[in-house]
């Protein structure tokens, strides 16, 4: 059985998001129109996210998310709520492939730090109802994101390192309120990374005035940094995405080019992997994976679309990359949450669970 193992990530495991009920949507709606106070709004997705909580145990999952049902957005509702960071009106959305998102973006304005963050209650409720069968998984944007997606205002950093000094300290801080709260098994969600594996991304680094390895180094810097003191029972994880808005993306191209400092440099506990389709290449650059207490999470069962992938097809997949790394290293989930943010991806509720129950179907037909 895969159930044994107590802490994450799961040989079946998940990135986090899921479809937001209907019913938390018009009451977003309500809220915004003066028909429903913020509180009512709670109480109603604490009920939503409890029976989130209980469908996920129902199913067979380890790992237990509050599907980010609290949240617009994957990222920029916990980054907004950062001290110095501010939420406000674009001229312009982020660009998909072919859609493009409401027009909202964050601004650094100040000194940057980590104080009363709303998501700790968050997480704190989650923690509550899943219990102690279970694990409490909780995903917040890697602290790369605040500078990739971040308009950093000069009269708040004029300075590149101090501004990433005062980056992962902040992020020290919010791994130990985290942990304070009970949090044991902990996500960075992270789209940055794409920008190395594409020519066009090749572009927006250059735009940024850094050359390719620059900006590895302070990625890898970032990440290495804010998680140097986590406790040594708390798993920390990333997620590594190329875009996922109502089932489109924004980037394309294999590991290939950031695979050293992906897979040799970063000290995170797990990676998670897009790897559905062509778009994110082939399991060679996992060839650079060095350690054997890595575990590699490969998103082979797509979120984007309702199909379910053929099984077989899967665990040949799989068998493919244990070319590189250990199968006891590998681990299977979606190549992304069902909703980075609250529009969802186009499929249904009925589609969604179905592939969350594909996931553990096969995991548990490969690690028997």
């Amino acid at each position: 059985m895969i159930t044994t193992l107590t802490k994450g990530p799961f040989k079946a495991d998940h990135v986090g998001s899921f479809l937001r009920p209907e019913r938390i949507k018009q009451a977003r709606l309500q809220v915004e129109n003066g028909e429903m106070t913020k509180k009512q709004l709670r109480a109603i997705e604490d009920e939503e996210i409890s029976k989130l909580v209980e469908k996920q145990k129902q199913i067979g999952l380890k790992a237990i998310t509050d599907g980010e049902f609290r949240r617009a957005w994957w990222h920029f509702d916990f980054l907004s709520e950062l001290v110095g960071v501010e939420l406000y009106e674009a001229e312009s959305g982020i660009q998909f492939h072919g859609v493009q998102t409401k027009a909202q973006g964050i601004k650094v304005t100040g000194k940057l730090d980590f104080n009363h963050h709303p998501m700790i209650e968050d997480y704190k409720f989650l923690h509550q109802a899943a219990g102690k069968e279970h694990v409490a998984k909780f995903t917040i944007p890697s602290p790369n994101m605040l500078f990739f997606r971040g308009h950093i205002e000069e009269s708040a950093y004029s300075d590149t390192d101090v501004f990433f000094a005062d980056l992962v300290k902040t992020y020290q801080k919010a791994i130990q309120a985290f942990y304070d709260a009970g949090c044991r098994y902990l996500q960075l969600d992270d789209t940055a990374w794409a920008v190395f594996f594409s020519e066009k991304g090749q572009e927006q680094i250059a735009s940024k005035g850094f050359t390719p390895q620059e900006l590895l180094k302070r990625f890898t810097d970032a990440i290495n940094e804010s998680i140097a003191h986590k406790p040594d029972d708390m798993v920390i994880t990333m997620h590594i995405c190329r875009g996922n808005f109502q089932s489109t993306y924004t980037a394309s191209g294999g590991y290939e080019n950031a695979s050293k400092a992906i897979f040799s440099q970063l000290n995170v506990d797990g990676l998670f992997l897009e790897f559905d389709d062509e778009r994110s290449g082939g399991f060679e650059p996992l060839r650079h994976v060095k350690r054997n207490d890595l575990q590699i999470v490969l998103g082979l069962i797509t979120s984007k679309f309702g199909d379910l992938e053929d099984p077989e097809a899967v665990k040949k997949r799989i068998a493919e990359a244990a070319e590189f790394v250990s199968l006891d290293q590998i681990c299977l989930s979606p190549q992304c949450g069902f909703a980075s943010t609250e529009e969802g991806n186009l499929l249904t509720e009925e589609q969604q669970w179905d592939k969350v129950k594909h996931v553990i179907s096969i995991a548990e037909d490969v690690w028997k």
